[in-house]
C-alpha cells in the first residue's frame, strides 16, 4: 500500500542533462521522489537510467540541471558528496570482500570510533554499530560470517546495510537488486525494502522484472532515448491497463519469442553429448542439437546446469563420457581448447567470466579470436576490428554505441550485448547460452532471441536457464536438470507445467 507523502518532495530534479561526445545521454529530465515510497525507474537497456543514478549517486558530474534534497539545491561532485546529503547507492554488483565478515564489508573504511591516521580497527565496536542496525532494520542474517559463505540475497542485504550504516542516508538507490535472486530470495529481500519504505525510507527501484513493479513499487518512472516520457502511481497504471513493455519501448511487443521450427528435430545432429558425467555433479547426461533448432535446459540453483555449460566447454572437468561436433570427437580440456574447437560460451555470470571490464567494447568484441583479429606478425588490424565492431553493436542494439568506452562503464543489460557480439565475431559451431537475458530489458530480450534462432540456423545453439518461460518460449525441444540428473530427453511436446516440474522436483509428472 502507498504510503501518504508530504508536501515537500524528498528528492526533486530538474531538466537534467548530460552528454558523452556526440550522444546526449540524458535531456531535461524531471524527477521526484516523496518520502517513504518506492519508486520504479523503467526503460531499455540504453534509455539513460544509469546516467541518471550515477550523476545522482555522485559517479558522473551533471551538465545542466538541478538536483534538490528538501528543498535545497546540492551539487554532487563524488560519491562521498552524494553519501554527505543523504544518497546512497547499492550498484547491481555489490562490490564486497568475500574474505571479511558482513560487519567488516558494512563499515569497509569505518573501523574506528574515531576517524584519522590512529585509528584502529575496532571489532566490538563493529559488531555494536551492526546490531545496532539489525535493530533499525530487522532482517535475518548473520553478519559474522564470511560475505564469500553468504547466499545471494545476504550478500544484497550486507550491501543495503553497508549503504544505510551512515544514520543520515534518505534516498537508497538499488540498482536491479532482484536479478539473479530465486522467488524465495526476492521475497526476503522486498520484505526489507517495505521495512525501509515504512521507516522513511525512499528507495529509487531499477529493474527490468515488469511483474515486480505492481507487487512493490507506489509510483513508476519511464525513460526513453534519455528522457522521461511519463510517471504515474501503480494505482493508475493498473485503473488505465498500461502495458508497461510497450510503454518503454514505444512501440506494440507482438511476439517477444520468435517462431519455433515446424520440424523440430527433424535436421542434421550438429552437436551430441553421451553418458557425461562428472563425479558429485551430473550424472548420465545425453542429447543432441539439431542444425537450425535451439535445444534449451531449464535447472535452477544447484541442478548443475552451470557445471554442464562448463564441462561443454571445457572450463570444468574432466568427465567421462563422449562429445561430438559435426561428425568429429572432440575432449576440450581447457576453453582456449573449446574454441579451438568452434564452441563458444555465453557464461551466466557476464563480469567475470565473459568480459574485461576495464578495456574498450571493440578490445572486447574481438578478444574470442585472436587470430580473426590480428594479422602477421600478431599485429591487431585495428582498422577492421573497428569495423566490425560497429557492425556488431549495430546487430546487438549496444546503446550508446561507443566503442572505445570501457566496458565497466556500459548498464549490464549492454554488457551482455557485447558478450554476444564477442561471440558473433568468435564464428562458432556451437553456442551455448547461460542466462543469457539477465539485466536486459524486454525489447533487447527479443531482439537476443532472434539473434539466437538466427545463429541456429547455421550452428548448435543451447539455451541454459533458470527462467523456465524463457527456456519453454525460445526452445525448439527442451529438457530439465535436477541435482545432477537429466529429466527426460529433448522433446518438443513438453508442455511449460511439465518442464517446471521436471526442474523443481525432478519429475515430468
Amino acid at each position: 500500500m502507498a504510503q501518504p507523502v508530504l508536501a515537500q518532495p524528498v528528492l526533486t530534479i530538474s531538466r537534467l542533462a548530460k552528454r558523452f561526445g556526440p550522444v546526449q545521454a540524458l535531456g531535461e529530465v524531471d524527477f521526484t521522489l516523496e518520502q517513504g515510497e518506492i519508486h520504479a525507474l523503467l526503460g531499455v537497456n540504453g534509455a539513460g537510467k544509469s546516467t541518471f543514478i550515477k550523476i545522482l549517486s555522485g559517479v558522473y558530474t551533471k551538465d545542466e540541471g538541478t538536483i534538490e534534497i528538501d528543498g535545497r539545491s546540492v551539487d554532487f561532485r563524488s560519491p562521498r558528496d552524494a553519501i554527505a546529503h543523504g544518497v546512497a547507492a547499492v550498484q547491481q554488483h555489490p562490490e564486497l570482500v568475500g574474505d571479511l565478515t558482513g560487519y567488516e564489508n558494512i563499515f569497509l573504511g569505518m573501523e574506528g570510533e574515531r576517524r584519522g591516521f590512529w585509528s584502529r580497527i575496532d571489532r566490538a565496536s563493529m559488531r555494536r554499530r551492526a546490531d545496532a542496525l539489525l535493530a533499525r532494520f530487522p532482517v535475518e542474517i548473520d553478519l559474522s560470517r564470511r560475505v564469500a559463505s553468504l547466499s545471494v540475497v545476504e550478500r544484497e542485504i550486507v550491501a543495503i546495510l553497508q549503504a544505510l550504516s551512515r544514520e543520515n542516508i534518505r534516498v537508497l538507490i538499488l540498482d536491479e537488486p532482484t536479478s539473479t535472486l530465486t522467488e524465495v530470495e526476492k521475497d526476503v529481500l522486498f520484505r526489507l525494502m517495505a521495512h525501509l519504505r515504512a521507516s522513511g525510507i525512499s528507495i529509487i527501484y531499477i529493474t527490468h522484472r515488469l511483474e515486480e513493479v505492481m507487487e512493490i513499487v507506489d509510483r513508476l518512472t519511464v525513460f526513453r532515448g534519455g528522457r522521461r516520457i511519463t510517471t504515474m502511481s501503480v494505482e493508475a497504471a493498473r485503473a488505465e491497463g498500461v502495458t508497461l513493455a510497450e510503454l518503454m519501448l514505444g512501440e506494440t511487443l507482438d511476439h517477444v519469442y520468435p517462431p519455433r521450427r515446424e520440424d523440430a528435430g527433424a535436421g542434421e545432429v550438429v552437436f551430441s553429448v553421451e553418458g557425461l558425467r562428472l563425479p558429485g555433479v551430473l550424472d548420465n547426461i545425453r542429447f543432441d542439437v539439431r542444425r537450425g533448432e535451439i535445444v534449451g535446459v531449464f535447472g535452477l540453483v544447484g541442478s548443475g546446469l552451470d557445471e554442464l555449460s562448463k564441462v561443454l566447454f571445457g572450463a570444468v572437468g574432466p568427465a567421462e563420457g563422449r562429445m561430438r561436433l559435426g561428425g568429429r570427437e572432440i575432449a576440450p580440456r581447457t576453453p582456449r581448447e573449446a574454441l579451438a574447437n568452434g564452441i563458444f560460451l555465453v557464461p551466466g555470470d557476464r563480469r567475470t567470466e565473459g568480459l574485461t571490464l576495464s578495456q574498450a567494447s571493440v578490445f572486447n568484441m574481438t578478444l574470442a579470436n585472436l587470430g580473426k583479429a590480428s594479422g602477421l606478425a600478431g599485429l591487431l588490424r585495428r582498422g577492421r576490428n573497428r569495423r566490425a565492431s560497429a557492425e556488431l553493436a549495430e546487430k546487438v542494439t549496444l546503446h550508446p554505441p561507443l566503442l572505445d568506452r570501457a566496458v565497466s562503464d556500459f548498464s549490464g543489460g549492454n554488457q551482455q550485448k557485447i558478450v554476444v557480439a564477442k561471440g558473433l565475431f568468435a564464428g562458432a559451431d556451437l553456442y551455448i547460452f547461460v542466462e543469457p537475458t539477465v539485466g536486459v530489458d524486454i525489447g533487447a530480450r527479443s531482439r537476443l532471441y532472434g539473434l539466437m534462432r538466427d545463429l541456429a540456423e547455421s550452428a548448435a545453439v543451447i539455451v541454459m536457464s533458470s527462467d523456465c518461460d524463457e527456456v519453454h518460449g525460445l526452445s525448439d525441444r527442451t529438457f530439465a536438470l535436477y541435482k545432477g540428473r537429466q529429466i527426460g530427453q529433448p522433446s518438443a511436446d513438453i508442455t511449460r507445467g511439465r518442464l517446471l516440474a521436471a526442474g523443481i522436483m525432478g519429475s515430468l509428472h
